[in-house]
C-alpha cells in the first residue's frame, strides 16, 4: 500500500500550499517541507484538524504568520462543497436572485424562516453536521453564487448574510438562552452575551467557509487563494495602513526589535575576535614546524552608532515617523546614544517625549502640542528645517555621529538648500535617508530626493517594518560607514 505522505496528489498539494505560504510572505524552507511530509506519514491525514495542527507545527515559525497559513489551508484544504438541495453546482435553487426570488414573498419568507430556525438548533445543539447542511442550502438560495463569475468571496458572503438577517437569528439565540435559563444577573448576563457572540461568530465562520469551497471548486485553489493573499504585518504599507494594520503593527514591534537586537548581541560576540592575521599567524607557527596551532587576530574596533533621528511628522508622515520613532526606540540598546528631533518647516528636540515604555500614539499627540515644529503655514519646508537643525544643534553633530532622516522630500516647491545638508553630511559619520514613498514616485511633482540624496550615504526606500528592520540591522553592525547606493 503507497504510504498517503509519498503517493502524488497528496506530494502535488503540499507542494502547491507551501508554494502559497512562500507567496504570502511567509518563509518555509526545504527542510521544513521535507518534516512536514514526514509527519504525514504518522498521522490520519482523514483528521482534517490533526492536519492542520501538524503542518502548522512544522512550517510556522512565527504567531504573526498563523492568519497567513490559517488562509492558505482553508483554500488548499477545503472540504467538498454541500450539496442539500440535490444540485451539483449549488445554483438554481429558489431565491437566487433578487431580494425575494422569483415566486411570492409569502413562501419565500415561510422558507427563509425555515431556514433560520434550522440554523437555530444546529448552534443551540452544538451539531455541526447539521450546521453545514443548513449553511449549505442558504447559500444555494441566498447568495446567487454563479460559476465563472468574476465575483469576489466577500460579495457572497455579505449578500448570504444580509437576507439571512443574521441578527434576527441573534435575537432567537439570546431569547432561547435567556428563557433556559430565568432571571440573570450581570455576570450572567455577560456570560450569555459572549457565548452568544461565540456561536453567532461559529455562524459567519462556517458561512464563509462553505462560500471559499465553492471558490475553490470552480476556480481552483490557485486563483482562490491569489485573491485571498494578504501582505504579512511586517510587509504591511506603513502609509497606507488600516486601524486593524496599525493595532497588528503596534504588537509585532516589540517582537521583532527582541529578535533584532539578539541576533546583532550573537553578530557582535562573533566579531569580537576580528579577523585573522596572516603574518603573526605565520610568525607564531615557526615554533610549531610551520602548523598555525595558535592563530592569531587583528583587535577589532566595534562601534555602536550615536544616532540622530530627524523625522518629518507633516500629514500622512505622522504614521510613518510614529513608527519609525517606535522601532528605533525599542532598539535603543544597539545605540551609545539617541536623539530625536521632529520637524514640519521648522525643527524641535523631541527626545524627552520618547523612552522606554513610551505610549507612541499618546507622544506623537505631545509633539504636535508641544514641540515648536511649525514657524510658517504648517506645509513641509525641509530647507528651513535643515537650516534650523544646522543653527540650534549643529555644533553637537561629530564624527561619531549618524543622521538619519526620515520623510518623503516633498519640499512643496520650496528651495531645497541642500547645501545645508552638506555642511552636516561634512561633520558627520553618517547621513541615512528612509523615504517611504516607492522610487518610482522619487523627483517627481515636489520631490526632491536626488538634490538631498547625493549627500547621503544610503539612501533607502522604507515603507514596511521589514524593510524598517533591514535598515536599523545594518545600521548598527559594524562596516556600515560605507557609502551605499540609493535602494
Amino acid at each position: 500500500m503507497t504510504s498517503p505522505a509519498t503517493s502524488t496528489p497528496i506530494t502535488s498539494l503540499i507542494t502547491g500550499f507551501v508554494g502559497e505560504l512562500r507567496a504570502a510572505g511567509v518563509p518555509v524552507s526545504m527542510v521544513e517541507t521535507i518534516d512536514a511530509m514526514r509527519a504525514l506519514e504518522v498521522i490520519d491525514i482523514g483528521d482534517r484538524r490533526g492536519l492542520k495542527e501538524t503542518l502548522a507545527a512544522t512550517l510556522v515559525k512565527a504567531e504573526r504568520h498563523l492568519g497567513a497559513f490559517d488562509t492558505a489551508f482553508e483554500v488548499y484544504f477545503a472540504r467538498s462543497p454541500q450539496d442539500p438541495a440535490g444540485d451539483e453546482s449549488g445554483v438554481g435553487a429558489p431565491g437566487g436572485e433578487g431580494e425575494g426570488g422569483a415566486g411570492g414573498t409569502g413562501g419565500v419568507e415561510d422558507d427563509l424562516d425555515d431556514l433560520r430556525r434550522s440554523l437555530l438548533q444546529a448552534l443551540l445543539d452544538g451539531d455541526m453536521d447539521a450546521l453545514q447542511a443548513a449553511i449549505g442550502g442558504a447559500v444555494d438560495r441566498l447568495s446567487g453564487f454563479e460559476p465563472g463569475r468574476p465575483v469576489g468571496g466577500t460579495y457572497y458572503l455579505y449578500r448570504t448574510l444580509r437576507r439571512l438577517d443574521v441578527d434576527q437569528i441573534e435575537a432567537m439565540l439570546r431569547d432561547v438562552l435567556t428563557g433556559q435559563d430565568g432571571e440573570l444577573g450581570d455576570l450572567d448576563r455577560r456570560l450569555l452575551s459572549e457565548e452568544v457572540g461565540e456561536r453567532m461568530e461559529e455562524l459567519r465562520q462556517a458561512v464563509q467557509e462553505e462560500i471559499r469551497r465553492r471558490l475553490v471548486a470552480d476556480r481552483g485553489r490557485e486563483a482562490v487563494a491569489r485573491t485571498l493573499r494578504r501582505p504579512l504585518t511586517e510587509d504591511v504599507d506603513l502609509m497606507h495602513a488600516t486601524r486593524t494594520d496599525l493595532a497588528a503593527l503596534e504588537d509585532a514591534i516589540v517582537p521583532l526589535t527582541r529578535k533584532l537586537a539578539a541576533r546583532l548581541a550573537r553578530r557582535r560576540r562573533l566579531l569580537r575576535r576580528g579577523r585573522l592575521d596572516f603574518r603573526k599567524t605565520m610568525r607564531r607557527s615557526l615554533a610549531t614546524g610551520g602548523v598555525p596551532l595558535d592563530p592569531r587576530f587583528r583587535s577589532p574596533k566595534p562601534h555602536r552608532p550615536e544616532v540622530f533621528l530627524l523625522c518629518d511628522i507633516s500629514g500622512s508622515m505622522a504614521t510613518f515617523a510614529r513608527f519609525t520613532l517606535q522601532f528605533t526606540y525599542a532598539m535603543s540598546t544597539q545605540f551609545s546614544k539617541l536623539r530625536s528631533f521632529a520637524f514640519i518647516d521648522t525643527v524641535d528636540e523631541v527626545t524627552d517625549l520618547f523612552g522606554p515604555g513610551t505610549d507612541f500614539t499618546g507622544a506623537l499627540a505631545r509633539v504636535a502640542a508641544e514641540a515648536e515644529v511649525v514657524l510658517h503655514d504648517g506645509h513641509s519646508d525641509y530647507g528651513t528645517a535643515l537650516a534650523a537643525f544646522g543653527e540650534k544643534y549643529g555644533r553637537d553633530v561629530t564624527p561619531r555621529s549618524t543622521l538619519i532622516i526620515t520623510g518623503d522630500a516633498r519640499n512643496n516647491y520650496r528651495p531645497p538648500q541642500d547645501e545645508l545638508l552638506a555642511e552636516i553630511a561634512a561633520k558627520a559619520r553618517a547621513v541615512y535617508w528612509l523615504n517611504p514613498e516607492p522610487p518610482s514616485y522619487w523627483d517627481t511633482g515636489d520631490s526632491v530626493m536626488s538634490r538631498y540624496g547625493r549627500w547621503c550615504n544610503g539612501v533607502y526606500e522604507v515603507r514596511t517594518l521589514r524593510q524598517l528592520e533591514a535598515f536599523v540591522e545594518e545600521l548598527s553592525l559594524p562596516g556600515s560607514r560605507n557609502r551605499i547606493q540609493a535602494h
